[in-house]
């Protein structure tokens, strides 16, 4: 066996090994619905219908749909600790002045959650409903902050 093969052969089989389709494999699309919501001002809720590849981050959903929809897009920054942060959504961006952020939410069975992970990390299922949803941190956090 040439050195050639054997590479070749160790790549296919840590392929195989990581769960990563093989060529010819298919990859599953699984549906999301996305949601903007702005609780500070009094812009409409957009919802948006996109898919996930199973196994697939949000980032990568987000992204199609950024690349499928005139009327969807985002920015993010990257924190080199904690990876990527939204930073805005349709052109509107939060604000350390007025306290303001994105935040992601998880809605599932009636009950809504923020994720805990970011949009880079996060494995949505089929049929998720993930929420976009521009806030305000409040105060009381804010002061317990500082004065630490």
């Amino acid at each position: 066996m040439t050195v050639r093969e054997t590479i070749l052969l160790s790549v296919m089989l840590l392929l195989l090994d990581s769960g990563l389709p093989a060529d010819g494999d298919a990859l599953r699309a699984l549906p999301i619905r996305l949601s903007v919501v702005d609780s500070i001002s009094n812009i409409p809720v957009l919802t948006y219908h996109t898919a996930v590849v199973e196994g697939g981050v949000l980032l990568g959903a987000m992204r199609r749909l950024q690349q499928t929809q005139d009327h969807f897009k985002f920015t993010v920054r990257e924190d080199p600790d904690f990876g990527l942060f939204l930073e805005s959504v349709n052109g509107v961006g939060g604000t350390a002045s007025d306290q303001t952020y994105w935040e992601v939410l998880l809605e599932s069975s009636g009950t809504t959650v923020r994720i805990s992970t970011g949009i880079g990390c996060h494995v949505p299922k089929a049929n998720d409903h993930i929420i976009l949803r521009r806030t305000t941190r409040p105060k009381a956090g804010l002061e317990a902050f500082t004065e630490q």
